[in-house]
């Protein structure tokens, strides 16, 4: 092949298309590469101006923002447009166009190369779609926040209240002392005891709500004594519960860097599941010690120990295990609990054998003066 062949070789069939204007704007060679992508013959492009094969929007791009920098700077490069081939179908590509200029300035012709870009062109469209949807779900995740208040402004408000009025009206017939029969003051008592039963599921769904919808267990923590935090929740579980026997061995004296009321949630959630699923005839042992910056917290039980195929769910939420009481609640206590306990910086570890389920929460602490700081 001679070198005058190779050039014509490598002008037809190079893996680009090529086309060449005149002066005035209208075509005067095109390379059988181009041809064979549009679908064209070469004489089909002779004598016509290049934006005769764009789509509409090609055109308008072309005559009002391309041709005026090329004519002002001598190129453009890099620029995309959509051909319009021979079947009607678009075909993407990126384009480069330089004029050549004789010595004098004159315009001589001008070279346009364009590159097949179908991946590259849907891949940006992909990107803008993608950028799109990003920002409808930005938006949508700012509503479902603000849905989110809503419904966790509203379930506290909604039922708190009425829970409250109920509350009030046993309060005010236990004061006025109306009621002497003995059957009708259990059934105050079982109203007041509901109440708690009540206040306690409406915290537990709102700090559910609030984990898994945002936000997270919240924490205020001081150093405030805690020994008489967990020795009060523990006495309002004696009295929910008189016929049980819960005892205590508290071996801490140094205030803990916590959030009391939290950890009292956690000690009553763990109680309360010690109890519906305890051993009735034997005592549910509640124990905390702090020692060598480690704050723990147990509660133990007897009776039958946990199944292997509901160890590893426990504190899933809406978990319960068998029922068999009307205490078991809506599942969420463990799960709480150990949202506290994380929100801590803590743990909460779980065996349980034929002698006995203990349940060992664990955090660091930090000494405050006599001890810690």
């Amino acid at each position: 092949m001679t070198t005058s062949e190779e050039f014509k070789d490598l002008f037809e069939n190079a893996p680009c298309g090529y086309l060449t204007m005149d002066p005035d704007g209208r075509i005067s060679r095109v390379n059988q590469t181009l041809c064979a992508w549009t679908g064209y013959a070469c004489d089909d492009f002779a004598g016509k101006r290049v934006h005769q094969f764009l789509n509409m929007a090609g055109r308008i791009y072309f005559e009002t923002h391309i041709a005026p920098l090329l004519r002002m700077q001598g190129f453009f490069n890099e620029f995309a447009l959509d051909f319009l081939t021979a079947g009607g179908d678009r075909m993407p590509v990126i384009a480069n166009a330089v004029e050549q200029r004789s010595d004098d300035g004159s315009l001589l012709s001008t070279r346009l190369v364009v590159i097949k870009a179908v991946d590259r062109r849907r891949y940006e469209r992909e990107l803008v779609e993608a950028r799109t949807l990003a920002t409808e779900t930005l938006k949508s995740e700012r509503e479902t926040a603000d849905l989110r208040e809503q419904f966790i402004a509203v379930l506290g408000h909604d039922l708190r209240n009425p829970l409250a009025a109920i509350s009030a009206g046993a309060r005010i017939l236990q004061r006025s002392g109306a009621l002497k029969d003995q059957k009708e003051l259990r059934v105050l008592d079982m109203i007041n005891t509901t109440v708690t039963r009540m206040s306690d599921l409406i915290d537990d769904i709102l700090d559910f709500a609030r984990g898994r919808l945002g936000g997270g267990i919240t924490l205020n923590r001081d150093r405030r004594p805690l020994q008489p935090v967990l020795e009060q929740v523990v006495d309002e579980l004696r009295t929910a519960s008189p016929g049980r026997l819960i005892e205590t061995s508290f071996e801490f004296t140094d205030p803990i860097l916590c959030d009391g009321k939290r950890i009292g949630q956690l000690v009553s959630n763990l109680v309360g599941n010690a109890l519906t699923h305890g051993s009735h005839d034997q005592p549910v042992r509640v124990g905390a010690r702090a020692g060598n910056d480690i704050f723990e917290l147990w509660v133990a039980n007897a009776g039958n120990p946990i199944p292997e195929s509901a160890m590893e769910r426990l504190f899933e939420p809406f978990f319960r295990g068998d029922v068999r009481d009307s205490r078991q609640g809506l599942g969420l206590g463990l799960h709480i609990a150990s949202q506290i306990a994380q929100a801590h910086g803590g743990s909460i570890d779980v065996t349980s054998t034929p002698d006995e389920t203990r349940f060992v929460f664990s955090m660091p602490v930090d000494r405050v003066s006599g001890g810690s700081r």
